[in-house]
């Protein structure tokens, strides 16, 4: 697969000698996880950083926590567990995750479902707060077939929401076979993660496929090293006044349809090399540490030629608000190091998040980090896989790093992740229709950075498959410039709901660049 690697170390070594140095953290508590992972240490792949750049690059493994099944049991499982509390400073900025091994069911009595096996789980439990849920295992070839399902308990209630289903078919949300990325031994196989809001107590059952009466000994077993993963997003970035530490005028994140964040939570995050290098990349749109990009008429759009691909114009679409990472709270450390490239951005597959509809935009931001921290500390992924998201409010965020304008190259759609880009609607789109506002987000955000590069939202374009469970490797498939993520994949991604409305998205987005 071509692809580009850019170390962020230049850029934060000269952004280094204009900033402060990051205040310690304030507290540091010294649980181990058992989430964390090796990165790949491959100095020269697309999907690595060098070997040091874990020790920088990575948040002390005292973020993290594995408890212990036991050491998480409640004595009363319905009691509600003490009011939750967050530590100051940085620590509680970046969140943690509590990695729990399941522990065999007891198998069922009835047989007339014709399971072959019992399944495993964890019974009703107290566990430190947390807002996202997850499955993972060890190899991330293997498939779970079969069920997941959690409940779960809201922080300081005794009551018990009713089973929810944890989507198990993820796998297609992945770097490409032959990318470094997948190579580097880190990732695991995982569900995709669920938001259910701010919980103390969690249950979850994972049963197997139901054998075939005639063959039951063919059913598959559960994979390997089956774990709960508990995430706890952390505090919502502070907006910083307007004259900073560094002395540039700081655009703050304002979220449609929500008030301004209050200012008053948590400490004041220092601008740290890391994030200035995340911020960097996106110098020509806004200044160092901006939480957000703001939007272009298209004519300013059309004229910024510095970040437009040779031959793009006139075919720009206006350039849309855009919350950078900064403005997210994206904790920097837990990514890899370097920023990797493609070589353009020829198409754009539209995902949901598949993480339930139980979240308010004001919300947003948090669903973000918690799935950052999924992919990242339990999926074994280099940074956030989608390029971009976009909330049910329509709002615009930045995904995985390496500049907004730029080809970065993401871990979306598996086999086509080269020369594209990945758009993700926070929220499951099956059998819910996605709000208005989140479809013309897409069309906005795919009319100016698909217009960057030159692409017709309405056209056609040819991609070679990096090999996938549709297309086998090296196969060239005609799509559609703004494509579901299902036209790559044999797979319900983005939702049959949110599917029916792409032809709406390609009207309108081109629409906007004025075809």
């Amino acid at each position: 697969m071509r692809a580009l690697l850019v170390t962020s170390v230049g850029v934060t070594c000269a952004a280094a000698l204009t900033l402060p140095l990051a205040a310690p953290a304030l507290s540091a508590p010294a649980a181990h996880s058992a989430s964390a992972r090796p990165p790949s240490l491959s100095p020269g792949s697309p999907g690595s950083g060098p070997p040091a750049a874990r020790a920088d690059g990575a948040p002390a493994e005292a973020n993290e926590a594995t408890a212990p099944a036991e050491a998480n049991e409640a004595t009363a499982p319905e009691a509600a567990a003490p009011p939750r509390t967050r530590e100051a400073g940085a620590d509680a900025l970046a969140g943690s995750t509590q990695s729990l091994p399941l522990e065999p069911l007891a198998a069922p009595s009835d047989r007339a479902g014709g399971r072959a096996a019992s399944g495993q789980g964890l019974d009703r439990r107290t566990a430190r707060p947390f807002s996202l849920v997850g499955v993972v295992w060890d190899d991330a070839e293997a498939e779970l077939h079969g069920t997941v399902q959690v409940r779960t308990r809201a922080t300081g209630s005794t009551s018990w929401s009713d089973w929810q289903d944890v989507e198990t078919h993820n796998a297609e949300h992945a770097a490409d076979l032959d990318s470094a990325e997948r190579a580097s031994g880190a990732a695991r196989g995982a569900t995709a993660p669920l938001w259910v809001g701010d919980s103390d107590g969690v249950e979850v059952r994972v049963l197997p496929e139901a054998a075939d009466p005639r063959h039951p000994s063919a059913a598959p077993p559960l994979p390997e090293g089956l774990r709960l993963e508990l995430v706890d997003p952390g505090e919502d970035p502070v907006p910083q006044p307007a004259d900073d530490t560094i002395g540039r005028t700081v655009t703050q994140a304002v979220f449609a349809g929500n008030p301004v964040p209050p200012t008053t939570a948590g400490v004041p995050e220092v601008l740290t090399a890391e994030s200035a290098a995340a911020s960097a990349v996106n110098a020509d749109l806004a200044p160092l540490g901006a939480a957000v990009i703001p939007a272009l008429t298209q004519a300013e759009s059309a004229e910024d030629s510095a970040i437009a691909a040779a031959g793009a114009r006139p075919y720009i679409g206006p350039r849309p608000k855009i919350i950078t990472r900064k403005g997210w709270g994206a904790d920097e450390k837990l990514r890899e190091r370097n920023f990797a490239y493609t070589r353009t951005v020829k198409a754009a597959f539209v995902h949901h998040s598949a993480s339930g509809n139980n979240y308010t935009c004001k919300q947003a931001p948090s669903l973000l980090r918690s799935i950052y921290r999924y992919h990242v500390k339990s999926s074994g992924w280099r940074d956030f896989g989608y390029n971009f998201a976009v909330d049910k409010c329509g709002n615009i965020y930045e995904g995985r790093a390496g500049g907004v304008a730029k080809a970065v190259l993401g871990a979306h759609t598996l086999g086509f992740n080269t020369n594209t880009m990945g758009v993700a609607v926070l929220g499951t789109y099956s059998s819910t229709n996605p709000p208005a506002a989140a479809v013309t987000g897409v069309a906005k955000l795919t009319a100016w950075k698909l217009g960057l590069f030159g692409a017709n939202p309405k056209g056609k374009v040819t991609l070679v498959s990096g090999g996938s469970g549709k297309y086998a490797k090296g196969r060239k498939v005609k799509m559609n410039v703004i494509s579901g993520h299902r036209n790559a994949f044999a797979t319900e991604c983005p939702g049959a709901r949110l599917y029916k409305k792409l032809g709406k998205t390609r009207t309108t987005s081109a629409k906007l660049q004025g075809r």
